[in-house]
Protein backbone atom coordinates (compact mmCIF):
# COMPACT_ATOMS: atom_id res chain seq x y z
CA UNK A 1 0.00 0.00 0.00
CA UNK A 2 1.43 3.23 -1.12
CA UNK A 3 1.32 4.98 2.63
CA UNK A 4 3.24 8.23 1.19
CA UNK A 5 1.33 8.84 -1.95
CA UNK A 6 -1.26 11.93 -2.01
CA UNK A 7 -4.52 11.77 -4.62
CA UNK A 8 -5.62 15.02 -5.80
CA UNK A 9 -9.25 15.92 -7.86
CA UNK A 10 -10.52 19.01 -8.83
CA UNK A 11 -13.41 20.34 -10.49
CA UNK A 12 -15.94 17.18 -10.23
CA UNK A 13 -18.58 19.45 -10.37
CA UNK A 14 -21.28 16.77 -8.67
CA UNK A 15 -25.13 17.78 -9.25
CA UNK A 16 -27.37 16.61 -6.78
CA UNK A 17 -29.51 15.01 -9.84
CA UNK A 18 -30.03 11.29 -8.87
CA UNK A 19 -28.00 8.95 -11.45
CA UNK A 20 -25.56 11.56 -12.39
CA UNK A 21 -23.11 9.58 -14.56
CA UNK A 22 -19.76 12.17 -12.64
CA UNK A 23 -20.88 11.15 -9.56
CA UNK A 24 -21.60 7.36 -10.13
CA UNK A 25 -17.65 6.85 -11.51
CA UNK A 26 -16.56 9.22 -8.80
CA UNK A 27 -17.90 7.30 -6.29
CA UNK A 28 -16.38 4.12 -8.26
CA UNK A 29 -12.94 5.36 -7.80
CA UNK A 30 -12.98 6.26 -3.80
CA UNK A 31 -13.53 2.63 -3.54
CA UNK A 32 -9.82 2.53 -4.98
CA UNK A 33 -8.45 5.58 -3.25
CA UNK A 34 -7.53 3.50 -0.53
CA UNK A 35 -5.37 1.25 -2.40
CA UNK A 36 -3.91 4.21 -4.35
CA UNK A 37 -2.46 6.37 -1.57
CA UNK A 38 -3.51 8.01 2.47
CA UNK A 39 -4.64 11.24 1.79
CA UNK A 40 -6.86 12.47 -0.64
CA UNK A 41 -7.40 16.02 -1.10
CA UNK A 42 -10.25 17.59 -3.28
CA UNK A 43 -9.06 20.62 -4.75
CA UNK A 44 -12.27 22.57 -4.92
CA UNK A 45 -15.77 22.65 -6.85
CA UNK A 46 -16.40 18.63 -5.79
CA UNK A 47 -19.54 20.14 -5.98
CA UNK A 48 -21.52 22.08 -8.70
CA UNK A 49 -22.92 23.94 -5.60
CA UNK A 50 -22.22 23.37 -1.68
CA UNK A 51 -23.40 25.45 0.91
CA UNK A 52 -23.78 24.73 5.09
CA UNK A 53 -26.27 25.85 6.81
CA UNK A 54 -26.26 25.21 10.69
CA UNK A 55 -28.06 22.40 10.44
CA UNK A 56 -28.77 21.93 6.65
CA UNK A 57 -26.83 19.78 3.75
CA UNK A 58 -27.81 19.35 0.30
CA UNK A 59 -29.72 15.96 0.05
CA UNK A 60 -28.81 15.14 -3.23
CA UNK A 61 -25.58 14.77 -2.87
CA UNK A 62 -25.47 12.36 -0.03
CA UNK A 63 -24.34 9.08 -1.80
CA UNK A 64 -20.94 11.01 -2.61
CA UNK A 65 -20.63 11.85 0.88
CA UNK A 66 -21.02 8.44 2.21
CA UNK A 67 -18.68 7.09 0.20
CA UNK A 68 -16.10 9.36 1.48
CA UNK A 69 -16.97 8.80 4.47
CA UNK A 70 -16.07 4.89 4.26
CA UNK A 71 -12.99 6.09 2.40
CA UNK A 72 -12.26 8.09 5.93
CA UNK A 73 -13.25 5.33 7.94
CA UNK A 74 -11.00 3.01 5.99
CA UNK A 75 -7.79 5.23 7.28
CA UNK A 76 -7.06 7.99 4.50
CA UNK A 77 -6.66 11.90 5.62
CA UNK A 78 -9.19 13.78 3.63
CA UNK A 79 -8.49 17.60 2.99
CA UNK A 80 -10.92 19.62 1.28
CA UNK A 81 -10.00 23.32 -0.14
CA UNK A 82 -12.91 25.63 -1.07
CA UNK A 83 -13.82 26.38 -4.79
CA UNK A 84 -16.33 28.82 -6.54
CA UNK A 85 -18.93 26.45 -6.36
CA UNK A 86 -18.60 25.64 -3.51
CA UNK A 87 -16.22 28.07 -0.73
CA UNK A 88 -19.07 27.92 1.95
CA UNK A 89 -18.09 25.01 4.09
CA UNK A 90 -16.80 24.47 7.67
CA UNK A 91 -18.05 22.49 10.38
CA UNK A 92 -20.28 19.93 9.15
CA UNK A 93 -16.38 18.76 7.08
CA UNK A 94 -14.44 18.64 10.22
CA UNK A 95 -16.78 17.09 12.77
CA UNK A 96 -19.11 14.92 10.70
CA UNK A 97 -16.60 13.70 7.67
CA UNK A 98 -13.13 13.66 9.68
CA UNK A 99 -11.78 16.03 7.57
CA UNK A 100 -9.43 19.21 7.16
CA UNK A 101 -11.32 22.28 5.55
CA UNK A 102 -9.72 25.11 4.51
CA UNK A 103 -11.86 27.82 2.35
CA UNK A 104 -8.64 28.84 0.04
CA UNK A 105 -5.68 27.18 0.24
CA UNK A 106 -2.93 25.24 2.60
CA UNK A 107 0.10 24.12 2.89
CA UNK A 108 0.76 20.60 2.86
CA UNK A 109 3.35 17.79 3.10
CA UNK A 110 2.46 15.65 0.19
CA UNK A 111 4.70 12.32 0.23
CA UNK A 112 7.64 14.94 1.44
CA UNK A 113 6.95 17.62 -0.79
CA UNK A 114 6.26 20.70 0.66
CA UNK A 115 2.58 21.91 -1.24
CA UNK A 116 0.75 25.34 -1.75
CA UNK A 117 -2.76 23.55 -2.45
CA UNK A 118 -5.78 26.14 -3.32
CA UNK A 119 -8.34 25.86 -5.62
CA UNK A 120 -7.33 29.03 -8.15
CA UNK A 121 -10.49 31.10 -8.41
CA UNK A 122 -10.36 34.51 -8.49
CA UNK A 123 -7.65 36.19 -9.15
CA UNK A 124 -6.35 34.62 -12.04
CA UNK A 125 -9.89 35.32 -14.18
CA UNK A 126 -9.24 37.15 -17.54
CA UNK A 127 -12.13 39.24 -17.18
CA UNK A 128 -13.01 41.76 -14.90
CA UNK A 129 -16.83 41.08 -14.59
CA UNK A 130 -15.63 37.43 -13.60
CA UNK A 131 -13.26 38.36 -10.73
CA UNK A 132 -15.77 40.94 -9.69
CA UNK A 133 -18.77 38.12 -9.61
CA UNK A 134 -16.19 35.56 -7.72
CA UNK A 135 -14.74 38.45 -5.18
CA UNK A 136 -19.03 39.63 -4.34
CA UNK A 137 -19.82 35.90 -3.76
CA UNK A 138 -17.07 34.42 -1.92
CA UNK A 139 -17.63 37.74 0.32
CA UNK A 140 -18.88 36.59 3.76
CA UNK A 141 -21.74 39.54 3.72
CA UNK A 142 -22.82 37.21 0.84
CA UNK A 143 -22.63 34.05 2.86
CA UNK A 144 -24.72 35.81 6.00
CA UNK A 145 -27.14 37.04 2.93
CA UNK A 146 -27.76 33.44 1.36
CA UNK A 147 -27.99 31.68 5.06
CA UNK A 148 -31.23 33.79 5.69
CA UNK A 149 -32.69 32.25 2.80
CA UNK A 150 -35.00 29.51 2.67
CA UNK A 151 -32.96 26.86 1.80
CA UNK A 152 -35.17 25.53 -1.72
CA UNK A 153 -35.49 29.20 -2.13
CA UNK A 154 -31.76 29.48 -1.87
CA UNK A 155 -30.70 26.19 -3.81
CA UNK A 156 -33.73 27.28 -6.41
CA UNK A 157 -31.70 30.49 -6.87
CA UNK A 158 -28.31 28.87 -7.65
CA UNK A 159 -30.14 26.63 -10.07
CA UNK A 160 -30.93 29.88 -11.88
CA UNK A 161 -27.69 31.57 -11.31
CA UNK A 162 -25.42 29.25 -12.12
CA UNK A 163 -23.82 30.59 -15.36
CA UNK A 164 -22.56 33.07 -13.55
CA UNK A 165 -19.97 31.17 -11.44
CA UNK A 166 -19.00 29.28 -14.81
CA UNK A 167 -19.25 31.88 -17.17
CA UNK A 168 -15.65 31.62 -18.36
CA UNK A 169 -15.49 27.68 -19.16
CA UNK A 170 -18.35 28.72 -21.86
CA UNK A 171 -15.32 30.40 -24.07
CA UNK A 172 -12.42 28.63 -24.80
CA UNK A 173 -10.17 31.65 -25.25
CA UNK A 174 -10.93 32.53 -21.94
CA UNK A 175 -9.97 29.38 -20.53
CA UNK A 176 -6.91 29.15 -22.36
CA UNK A 177 -6.01 32.49 -21.11
CA UNK A 178 -7.01 31.76 -17.85
CA UNK A 179 -4.75 28.33 -17.77
CA UNK A 180 -1.33 30.49 -18.87
CA UNK A 181 -2.31 33.52 -16.38
CA UNK A 182 -2.33 30.46 -13.67
CA UNK A 183 0.86 28.81 -14.73
CA UNK A 184 2.16 32.05 -15.02
CA UNK A 185 1.01 32.55 -11.26
CA UNK A 186 2.35 29.63 -10.33
CA UNK A 187 5.81 29.72 -11.57
CA UNK A 188 6.20 33.33 -10.15
CA UNK A 189 5.08 31.74 -6.28
CA UNK A 190 7.93 29.02 -6.34
CA UNK A 191 10.22 32.07 -7.49
CA UNK A 192 9.10 33.86 -4.28
CA UNK A 193 8.73 30.99 -1.77
CA UNK A 194 12.09 28.85 -1.94
CA UNK A 195 10.83 26.41 0.48
CA UNK A 196 7.85 25.35 -1.92
CA UNK A 197 8.30 22.52 -3.93
CA UNK A 198 4.91 21.96 -5.51
CA UNK A 199 1.76 24.57 -6.27
CA UNK A 200 -1.39 23.08 -6.87
CA UNK A 201 -4.01 24.57 -8.76
CA UNK A 202 -7.19 23.60 -9.96
CA UNK A 203 -10.04 25.61 -11.08
CA UNK A 204 -9.32 26.15 -15.21
CA UNK A 205 -10.03 22.56 -16.37
CA UNK A 206 -6.66 21.80 -18.02
CA UNK A 207 -4.45 19.83 -16.61
CA UNK A 208 -0.94 20.88 -16.36
CA UNK A 209 2.43 19.51 -14.96
CA UNK A 210 5.37 21.74 -15.45
CA UNK A 211 8.77 21.58 -13.84
CA UNK A 212 9.47 24.78 -13.02
CA UNK A 213 13.26 23.37 -11.79
CA UNK A 214 14.47 20.84 -10.33
CA UNK A 215 12.15 19.12 -7.94
CA UNK A 216 9.54 21.89 -7.96
CA UNK A 217 6.88 21.67 -10.14
CA UNK A 218 3.51 23.54 -11.07
CA UNK A 219 0.47 20.87 -11.03
CA UNK A 220 -3.14 21.16 -11.96
CA UNK A 221 -4.28 18.02 -11.74
CA UNK A 222 -7.23 18.74 -14.47
CA UNK A 223 -11.37 18.63 -14.16
CA UNK A 224 -12.75 15.58 -12.97
CA UNK A 225 -15.84 15.75 -14.87
CA UNK A 226 -13.50 16.11 -17.90
CA UNK A 227 -12.94 12.28 -18.75
CA UNK A 228 -12.25 11.50 -14.99
CA UNK A 229 -8.53 13.31 -14.72
CA UNK A 230 -6.61 13.51 -11.21
CA UNK A 231 -2.95 13.83 -10.02
CA UNK A 232 -0.84 11.62 -7.11
CA UNK A 233 1.85 13.31 -5.85
CA UNK A 234 4.00 10.36 -4.32
CA UNK A 235 8.17 10.69 -3.25
CA UNK A 236 9.21 10.57 -6.30
CA UNK A 237 7.15 13.57 -7.32
CA UNK A 238 3.95 14.43 -9.18
CA UNK A 239 2.17 12.43 -11.70
CA UNK A 240 -1.12 13.28 -14.09
CA UNK A 241 -3.59 10.42 -13.80
CA UNK A 242 -6.91 8.88 -15.41
CA UNK A 243 -9.15 7.34 -13.85
CA UNK A 244 -10.46 4.43 -15.94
Amino acid sequence: MPLHTAIIVSDAHISSRPGDSVSVTFQRFLVDVPKLGRHLILNGDLFEFWFEYRSVIPRGVFPVLASLWEVVRQGVRLTVTGGNHDRWGGRFWREQMGADYHRRTVELDLAGWRALVGHGDGDIEPEFVSRAVHRIIGHPLTAAAFRALHPDLGFWLVRKSSGLLSRRKDNASGTNKAAEAQARSARKLLERRADLDLVVLGHTHSASLEAVAPNRWYLNPGAWMNGCEYAVVAPKGPELRRFE
